[in-house]
């Protein structure tokens, strides 16, 4: 009971994550536009359609090379373009076609946008267009930065200070930043707030993963590590609703902000793992915290950490150096994810593995825009699909393991890649399935690799290790947008051969983290380890990262707290 109710109350935060992740696809969108003109208008000339206002012309607009004429009351004729507008010499007749002299001028009257889907987006509010697009262009690779930044920084700080103060300061910030968004005053404003945002909402979701994965036991953890995806992808769906409910930007912004208002309000009851306390040595609040979950889940005789651990008071006296001592209060840091050759193998794996997944889950949505029919269900679909995807990782988890679950999928998302590729443009639905097969499989393996990697190292690197893991994901999401505006570069490319280029690098470097990953050990079954010694031996290598000897009895230990309260075990095991 007591495990359930801080898993969900963790997770449900969660969906706040994904929430901020997504919210510029209609936050940020830019819609038809063309220049202003000075003066009020008596016609409106688009091709053979004639209006009273400019309003009832966007209906027709098709096309960006498209330019609508007016008439001002003052009897000037003006062609507006997007990026510019012409004064016709001649005004004696009013038509679409015109071959006299114009004078170009440029749009100081600012610009006239299409408000039938948005009313307001931050594109419209800021003039985000033409010589000022790259700006609209920046909002979600700098978000992506923050939350590169974000998963280095809060990962090393839950190992330092605590999940739980970290989760208390990430879980506040993203509802306080979230809230500010919609009340920023200025472009760098709202960039600088996001980028707090994505921070905070990288802090929280990278310290979720290793606080759950702590506080459940080894019977739980695969199906409960692996459903905070789902309520990531659930976040997404709710973007998607309020998208389609809310069509003003910074009102889509204060909505989606309280969504997670309650967990606020609740997130400080939630206590300290056992694990980390056991790790910093405060073993007098790690037996109270377990003293609190026997008293929740009904244990009559609760565990003693002394038992558990084998702590001997007389120890520090007479058995410790002073070398010892100094090795304990050592403060850890990215290097010891290379302190020997196993770890270090180990971990440029998990980083390859990590950039793959992010990247190619960008990709693969690039690929789904292209589908067609409601903007709003496509994104919900989008994350609607994500659900199927952690329920079958998780039953392959549970019954073929972590790395023979990883493997198969990173290979197939590879060869999905290649195959995409060889399909004609004619066959529109295979293409599509083709796509949505290797959002799946890549789907799996990037649910897998969080709690894979929490599984692979030690409590006293395991934050440190998910977030420097998540800094390497962020990088290939801050990567993945580019190849969206490279066909406002490279216009003579089409778009599908740049996708397409895309597809095959993710296939490339699929395959390439399938073969690496045979080398990892499996972790399906296994306690969770207290220090690099026991993560090295898991690898069967028995090269130490230091020279401290593990206690005896610190991964019978670990097992008995990941099972305590789900099953008694004898204390003597």
């Amino acid at each position: 009971r007591f495990q359930a109710c801080v898993y969900f109350a963790s997770v449900f935060q969660a969906m706040s994550c994904g929430i901020h992740y997504l919210a510029s696809v209609f936050m940020a969108v830019t819609p038809n536009f063309v220049c202003g003109f000075p003066g009020n208008v008596s016609g409106v000339l688009f091709h053979n359609s004639s209006a009273s206002s400019i309003e009832d012309i966007w209906t027709l607009w098709t096309s960006t090379e498209n330019y609508i004429v007016v008439q001002l009351e003052n009897g000037e004729i003006w062609e507006l373009d997007q990026c510019s507008r012409s004064k016709r010499e001649v005004t004696l007749d009013l038509a679409y076609e015109y071959k006299g002299n114009k004078s170009v001028f440029p749009c100081s009257d600012g610009f006239l946008y299409d408000d039938t889907k948005w009313k307001s987006t931050v594109v419209t509010q800021w003039d985000l267009v033409c010589d000022r697009e790259w700006l609209a262009k920046l909002i979600q690779p700098t978000f992506m930065l923050g939350v590169l930044i974000g998963a280095v920084i809060f990962g090393d700080i839950a190992d330092r200070l605590g999940r739980q103060r970290v989760i208390w300061f990430t879980s506040a910030g993203q509802f306080v930043f979230g809230i500010a968004v919609a009340f920023t005053f200025d472009y760098y404003s709202f960039v600088i707030v996001r980028f707090l945002l994505a921070m905070v909402s990288s802090g929280y979701l990278v310290v979720a993963f290793v606080y759950v994965t702590e506080f459940v036991g080894i019977k739980a953890r695969t199906w409960a590590s692996m459903h905070v995806h789902a309520f990531f992808a659930m976040g997404i769906m709710i973007v998607a609703l309020v998208g389609f409910l809310v069509r003003t930007w910074w009102v889509y912004q204060i909505f989606l902000s309280i969504a997670t208002l309650p967990f606020v309000l609740c997130c400080w009851m939630l206590p300290e793992t056992p694990f980390w306390l056991l790790s910093e040595e405060r073993y007098e609040d790690a037996q109270k915290v377990i003293d609190t979950m026997a008293r929740w889940n009904k244990v009559s005789t609760p565990c003693k950490v002394s038992e558990l651990c084998s702590v001997q008071q007389d120890d520090l006296a007479s058995g410790r150096t002073g070398d010892d001592d100094t090795s304990s209060a050592k403060k850890h840091n990215i290097l010891d994810l290379f302190c020997n050759w196993q770890i270090a193998r180990r971990t440029i794996t998990v980083w390859l593995i990590w950039f793959t997944g992010s990247l190619g889950y960008y990709v693969f949505s690039l690929s789904s825009v292209s589908l067609g029919g409601n903007e709003y269900l496509n994104l919900f679909l989008i994350g609607a699909v994500e659900l199927p995807c952690y329920i079958i990782a998780c039953l392959a988890m549970d019954k073929l393991g972590r790395r023979n679950t990883l493997i198969p999928f990173l290979i197939l998302s590879a060869l999905i890649c290649v195959l995409i590729m060889f399909i004609p443009q004619d066959f529109n639905t295979l293409i599509i399935l083709a796509n949505m097969a290797g959002k799946f499989s890549i789907g799996v393996a990037f649910g897998l690799i969080y709690l894979y990697t929490a599984e692979l190292y030690p409590t006293i690197v395991r934050s440190l290790a998910v977030g420097s893991g998540s800094m390497m994901c962020r990088v290939g999401s801050v990567v993945a947008p580019f190849c969206v505006y490279l066909r406002s570069i490279w216009i003579f490319m089409p778009l599908v051969a740049i996708v397409y280029f895309f597809q095959l690098l993710v296939g490339i470097m699929a395959l390439l983290s399938g073969i690496l990953t045979i080398m990892l050990p499996e972790t399906l079954g296994k306690p969770l380890t207290n220090t690099l010694v026991e993560a090295t031996e898991m690898g069967r290598n028995k090269k130490s990262c230091s020279e401290k000897t593990p206690p005896a009895h610190s991964g019978a230990a670990s097992e008995k707290i990941e099972m305590f309260g789900q099953e008694r075990v004898s204390t003597d095991k």
